[in-house]
């Protein structure tokens, strides 16, 4: 499960906390910090991009500290979630330090159109924004549950799936191109007969294939062979954790999830792997995490929905608003069904497109509660048993 120690802030002392924010990149480190003692003064520094220069650092600001006549005895620290994963994270905390990972986009920025971009202002801004997290606002930004690391590597397989899935149809698009190009038709590159067919297929002058052409299909057939292959690999680790007679939580999260109809092992691993794994303050958090949540824009006379603001986790929002349709089919007398009917009624297509978003936050925090506590989504049904 995720570390929680990002979760609530508690009470800062001042004169005894480092806080520390740190802008990365692959060229160096940015940090920006409030020493006890030096308050007045903008403690940064730019290092070479290494862990153990980072905690050098910490510990100069500590000898700053007492030379100011402070002891610091609580050490915070913060980045934007990115790149570099949550392995910095991990080991700042094994090293006895608070770390708090934020949403890079939940961060508010300067809105004038000509406004400084460096890392040195951007660690500035980071440092400002911690600290008011620090002292209680809660809205101030979005802080990021830092995962286990086998549970961070566990999702690698569920993402290189929909990795493999994107070049499986990217390959087909490119094959599907080039046959248009001959005016050829009626093929399905997807099929285990594509070999053969390729052969058989004439171009719209009803001429063979030419052989530069052919040998490009062919060249890009090998390919998604390939990837079929891996595909297929994944797909049966994933299903064998669906079927394991003594799984883990979080096998037993995707057992309870494959219960209910209308979830299929695909989407019951994407929703435990991406969500339900962390560890979540509440529904309204678990929603803001996967990005459904509205944006709506309102000055003056102008009062409009934006619609959702995709700030969060796009596999799991993606996941999610293919549920909530599905959701209506198979389970047509769920509570979360019939208030999503209740409201469009017969309304047209866009309503029920905007709406649906509202009932995917729904269904996501009535499936987190059912995994998580034991609740049955009002009206669910399981599938019967084989």
């Amino acid at each position: 499960m995720s570390h929680s120690t990002n979760m609530l802030p508690r009470s800062v002392d001042y004169d005894q906390t480092l806080i520390l924010a740190i802008e990365l990149s692959n060229k160096s480190w940015v940090l920006a910090a409030q020493v006890p003692g030096l308050s007045q003064t903008k403690a940064k520094r730019t290092i070479e991009p290494d862990k153990n220069n980072l905690l050098a650092t910490i510990d100069g600001y500590r000898i700053r500290a007492a030379a100011a006549g402070r002891s610091v005895k609580r050490v915070v620290a913060s980045y934007e979630a990115g790149w570099c994963g949550f392995w910095l994270a991990r080991w700042l905390m094994a090293h006895g330090i608070e770390v708090h990972v934020v949403q890079p986009s939940s961060v508010p920025v300067d809105r004038r159109m000509r406004r400084g971009k460096s890392d040195g202002i951007d660690a500035e801004l980071l440092l400002r924004t911690l600290l008011a997290w620090l002292r209680g606002e809660p809205r101030v930004c979005s802080m990021v549950p830092i995962p286990d690391e086998v549970d961070e590597d566990a999702r690698r397989c569920i993402r290189e799936r929909s990795e493999l899935v994107s070049e499986r149809v990217g390959l087909v698009n490119k094959i599907g191109a080039v046959l248009a190009t001959l005016g050829t038709e009626d093929y399905n590159p997807l099929l285990q007969s594509r070999r053969r067919r390729l052969n058989e297929l004439r171009t719209g002058l009803g001429d063979p294939i030419p052989p530069n052409a052919l040998a490009k299909i062919a060249r890009l057939l090998a390919r998604l062979e390939l990837v079929l292959a891996q595909i297929a690999e994944l797909e049966l680790e994933r299903d064998a954790v669906a079927k394991t007679r003594a799984p883990d939580q979080a096998g037993k999260m995707i057992q309870q999830l494959i219960s209910l109809r209308g979830i299929g092992v695909q989407s019951a691993t994407v929703l435990v792997r991406e969500a339900f794994v962390r560890r979540f303050a509440n529904g309204k958090a678990l929603g803001s995490y996967a990005g459904l949540t509205s944006t709506p824009y309102s000055s003056g006379g102008i009062d409009r929905e934006q619609g959702i603001g995709k700030a969060g986790n796009r596999r799991l929002r993606t996941v999610m608003v293919e549920l909530a349709w599905l959701w209506q089919r198979y389970q047509p007398g769920a509570a979360q069904v019939v208030w999503f009917r209740e409201r469009v009624g017969s309304t047209g297509r866009r309503v029920r497109k905007v709406m649906v978003v509202a009932l995917a936050r729904k269904l996501l925090i009535a499936l987190w509660r059912f995994v998580i506590d034991g609740v049955m989504p009002e009206g669910a049904v399981t599938k019967p048993s084989m």
